[in-house]
């Protein structure tokens, strides 16, 4: 759109809008060739067109109703589609509400991959069938069958678990450090009294025995 062009539609915009009831004038310079608009009368030789002819009150009148009626039919038109807008975005809220929801895949989840490490570690770390490992790997296995199955296939795996039959918890004993035995310590026997002598003969000085042995008195 030129220059031009577009002061003439400002100039008809203005002059609809102010129910203006002047025509609109092109004059055309005869020496310079200068385009000027007015609502009055050209200056000089300037060669005079009619652009916007001057209209009647009714013609006027008309504009403006039909104008009004645009804009009514404008409203209705977007207040339509408004309508019809909230319209589908309540039926599409209701289909997602009715439609079941999808399930999760539990076993494809982080906290599934981490339980499963978890498990192989402590299974790899067991050096012995002790209690305390047992518990160990009881307790990695169920967190695995949580974060794996989800909340209701794990409740199912410990309905499971309740109607098996209890198994006895091992006892555990515990070896005592190895004493030797304590041996009383003999109690010495005496030698045996030695048999009293039996003497034959004495005199004032010394005593002889049945051997011939002499004692001093």
């Amino acid at each position: 759109m030129t220059k031009a062009h577009h002061l003439i539609a400002c100039l008809c915009i203005a002059w609809i809008g102010l129910g203006a009831q002047a025509q609109v004038v092109r004059c055309t310079d005869a020496a310079t060739g200068k385009v000027t608009y007015t609502d009055g009368k050209c200056t000089g030789n300037a060669a005079v067109r009619e652009v916007e002819p001057r209209k009647t009150p009714e013609e006027i009148q008309l504009e403006r109703e039909q104008a009004a009626e645009a804009l009514a039919r404008k409203q209705q038109r977007l207040q339509a589609e408004n309508t019809a807008a909230e319209t589908e975005a309540l039926r599409n809220a209701q289909r997602d509400r009715a439609r079941p929801a999808k399930s999760q895949d539990y076993a494809r989840s982080p906290e599934c991959a981490r339980s499963r490490r978890n498990l192989d570690v402590v299974l790899s770390s067991s050096s012995g069938a002790t209690y305390e490992q047992s518990l160990r790997a009881e307790a990695a296995q169920r967190q695995v069958d949580l974060d794996c199955l989800g909340p209701e296939g794990y409740a199912e795996v410990e309905k499971a678990r309740a109607a098996r039959p209890a198994t006895p918890t091992p006892v555990v004993v515990v070896p005592q450090p190895y004493h030797h035995p304590i041996r009383p310590t003999p109690t010495p026997v005496p030698p045996p009294a030695p048999a009293p002598k039996k003497f034959t003969q004495c005199n004032v000085f010394r005593c002889y025995d049945s051997q011939g042995n002499s004692y001093p008195r």
